[in-house]
Formats: structure tokens, sequence, C-alpha cells
């Protein structure tokens, strides 16, 4: 079975900071490119943040571009998203995917598989 698994979502500060993981199992994911999306409630799906198989493009949202850094170990199978000066919009469930290509995306039809998904509340 072929899962995503999301963690180090919480509450966090403003002006704090965040890491989220994004782990995958039942299959690598080392020649996909990966990428983050988050929704606010009542908001749809939004791009966040994204990175090609080999980690060395990186593409981001222009809400969060400096703050937020998009890394990926593909050994572990792991992508993370370190979250810098958190802001209380910043709050929203937080998701990982896993694209169809190689190549970083931000459109979220282009993803394949999609984890559970991690609260951040990010707090005055």
């Amino acid at each position: 079975q072929v899962q995503l698994v999301e963690s180090g979502g919480g509450l966090g500060q403003a002006g704090g900071s965040l890491r989220l993981s994004c782990s995958g199992s039942g299959r690598t994911f080392s020649s996909n490119a990966m990428g983050w999306f988050r929704q606010a409630p009542g908001k749809g799906r939004e791009f966040v943040a994204a990175i090609n198989w080999s980690g060395g493009n990186t593409d981001y949202a222009d809400s969060v571009k400096g703050p937020f850094t998009i890394s990926r170990d593909n050994a572990k199978n792991t992508v993370y998203l370190q979250m810098n000066s958190l802001k209380p919009e910043d709050t929203a469930v937080y998701y990982c995917g896993a694209s169809y290509g190689s190549d970083r995306t931000t459109q979220k039809n282009d993803y394949r598989y999609w984890g559970q998904g991690t609260q951040v509340t990010v707090s005055l």
C-alpha cells in the first residue's frame, strides 16, 4: 500500500518555526517531484512549495517565499518543509503530494498521491 504520512504539525507562535516531514512508504518516490499544499478553513487547497526529483530545483508560492524551505532526502524517502517566521495566516491543514512526473509542479492535479494532512495552527 502506497502511503504518504505527514508529521510535525501543531501549534506555533507568530514569528516562530515548525518543520513538517512527509515520509513515503510502499514505493520509492526518489524519481517523483514532491510538493506541499495547504487548505485553510473555507478555502481551497493551495500550492505552497514544490521540489524536483533530485532536490536541485524548487518553487514557492509568493506568500511563503523566503521564510519557507522545501527539501528532500531520497535515501529516507522523505520530504520536508521548514517554516520560519510563521504568521497566523499560515494556519491550515498541510498536505504533501507526490507528482506523476519528476519536474516540480504547482498544479495539484499533477499530483498522484497525497498524505492525510497535518494541522498547523499559528497563534499571535
